[in-house]
């Protein structure tokens, strides 16, 4: 599973302080702590800060990799702070996150994508709204996936994310999710999947538990990849004993390691 870290963002209470008042020591700790639980990317958002999000991008960016070798998953829809971020970052190929088929939107971002050579989460959205079926999320993936690659991407560097809604909104919306992972995976299995894990819990009690299950079933239908809480030890122990059930563990030898290591709750 990619896992994508989501604690240093500014929509969270607990971080946006410590970004206000460049409080490294405190995001640092974030990073430490998301990778050491196992994550793949630290997803970094400073979108709260509309006055001077490219300064406060570029900061987390250095910030972050003064103290881990992660790569970076850069969280803005802001062209100009991505782009600063972009040329700050060093190492590993970071991510964008992220485009859309929205037109404005696209057009100014895939330049970037194309020019540092990224990864990039494609969301499941465009000029009309967000789609209600997996009928129309997947039309809209599959024309994300054609754009992107006929840019120059390669489709092993694309994140699909399926618009992941709650759903105490929507009934259907747990079910649009996984069912637009099951159609991308298996019509483009080398694109991987950015699922916006906890979307789907907002509003309900006990949010840990929804997510829980929707992970299984999420994996299941193919997620690869997801936007998520590492430091959940009950969450990322789902991960590791669903990859063995699924076979992405052969012979259970990651499960088994992390047990003895003590990561399971």
């Amino acid at each position: 599973m990619i896992i994508i870290g989501e604690k240093i963002n500014s929509t969270l209470k607990a971080v946006r302080p410590a970004i206000e008042t460049y409080d490294s020591e405190a995001i640092q700790n974030l990073a430490k702590l998301q990778t050491d639980a196992g994550s793949s990317y630290i997803d970094i958002n400073a979108g709260m800060f509309l006055d001077d999000e490219p300064e406060r991008l570029v900061w987390l960016v250095n910030t972050v990799q003064a103290v881990v070798k992660t790569p970076l998953c850069l969280d803005s829809p802001n062209a100009a702070a991505l782009e600063a971020a972009l040329e700050a970052c060093k190492g590993e190929t970071p991510m964008i996150n992220s485009i859309t088929g929205e037109k404005e939107r696209f057009e100014a971002i895939l330049p970037l994508a194309v020019k540092y050579k990224t990864k990039i989460v494609a969301l499941c959205m465009d000029d009309t709204g967000m789609p209600e079926t997996a009928h129309e999320r997947f039309s809209i993936a599959e024309r994300l996936i054609s754009e992107l690659t006929s840019a120059g991407m390669k489709q092993g560097d694309i994140f699909i994310d399926p618009l992941v809604r709650p759903v105490s909104t929507g009934p259907h919306y747990g079910v649009a999710a996984i069912e637009t992972i099951r159609r991308v995976k298996t019509e483009y299995p080398q694109v991987h999947i950015a699922c916006g894990l906890s979307n789907v819990s907002f509003g309900l009690p006990q949010r840990k538990l929804i997510n829980q299950v929707f992970l299984v079933s999420a994996m299941a239908a193919g997620m690869d990849g997801a936007i998520l809480d590492p430091l959940d030890k009950k969450l990322m122990t789902f991960i590791a004993a669903t990859e063995a059930l699924l076979g992405i563990d052969e012979y259970c030898i990651e499960y088994l390691d992390k047990y003895r290591s003590g990561m399971f709750d």
